[in-house]
Formats: structure tokens, C-alpha cells, sequence
């Protein structure tokens, strides 16, 4: 009866378990309120805009060697952060996801030197 002793409404609050992941080094990918087929803009639509972020992590998994299916399964169980970056900047929502670099078993960042 925990929800009605602390007046909690309608969704449960909790405490995370005692193991928690400790990652400091992300590759973040963001996203707007722009809807990616017919470029719409959707006014401060945070699920377009996380959307938005997670394809876009996506496309560039798959450049890294990854399909599109171990893209969207990586990300929906890996510890990554989605975030709400912004809801200020009418009319635009920015919403982001990091996934940690540590996870990969090699770096994922492109190489910043030119090609040979």
C-alpha cells in the first residue's frame, strides 16, 4: 500500500538496485522536434525529438559495423542516458542519447585523421 501511504498518484517511484553502472566517457547522439519523413516541424515534441536521437545513433552504429536490428537491440538494452536537453528553444524540443564508449570492445569514434 505504498502508494496510497506517501500519496503517490498514478506511477511508482523506486529506488534503483544496489548495482549501477559507472561509466564517464559517452558518445552522444541529438535530436530535434523535426519529423524525419516529411520534415515537419511537431512544436516542442520531445518524442520526436528523442526518436530523433535514437535514429540517429542508429545510423551511425551501422556505419561502425553494426545492422540496424544490433543497432535498436544494442540501445534498447544497454546503459545509455536519454535526456530532455531542451524544451526553451521554440519551437524546437532537443532530446539526447548517450551510450557509453566503455561498452564497446573497440573505440567507436571515427579516426579524425585523413584518409592515406
Amino acid at each position: 500500500n505504498g502508494m496510497e501511504k506517501y500519496h503517490i498518484k498514478k506511477n511508482p517511484a523506486f529506488k534503483p538496485g544496489p548495482v549501477m553502472s559507472n561509466y564517464t566517457d559517452y558518445i552522444v547522439f541529438e535530436g530535434i522536434s523535426v519529423n524525419e519523413f516529411s520534415g515537419k516541424q511537431t512544436y516542442l515534441d520531445a518524442n520526436t525529438a528523442y526518436r530523433n536521437a535514437v535514429l540517429n545513433a542508429i545510423e551511425f552504429l551501422k556505419t561502425r559495423g553494426f545492422t540496424g536490428e544490433q543497432a535498436y537491440m544494442l540501445l534498447g538494452t544497454a546503459p545509455v542516458q536519454g535526456t530532455v536537453a531542451g524544451i526553451v528553444d521554440v519551437p524546437n524540443a532537443c532530446c539526447t542519447i548517450a551510450i557509453p564508449r566503455e561498452i564497446f570492445k573497440e573505440d567507436i569514434i571515427p579516426n579524425l585523421e585523413p584518409d592515406k
